[in-house]
């Protein structure tokens, strides 16, 4: 990102897929500590969305 490098918006793009199936599979569990790792996960794509923009 730093370097405006061509191929950090398709990292980004993976990035945001990572987090994304992370928090699916967190948010199967009912625990409190999954449930948040969800939520953070969640926002951590949307985050990387934004920067793949």
């Amino acid at each position: 990102m730093a370097s405006n490098s061509t191929f950090a918006p398709a990292l980004c793009r993976v990035c945001a897929e990572v987090c994304e199936a992370c928090a699916k599979h967190c948010e199967m569990f009912q625990d409190a500590h999954c449930q948040e790792c969800a939520k953070i996960c969640h926002q951590c794509a949307e985050e990387c969305r934004k920067m793949s923009a």
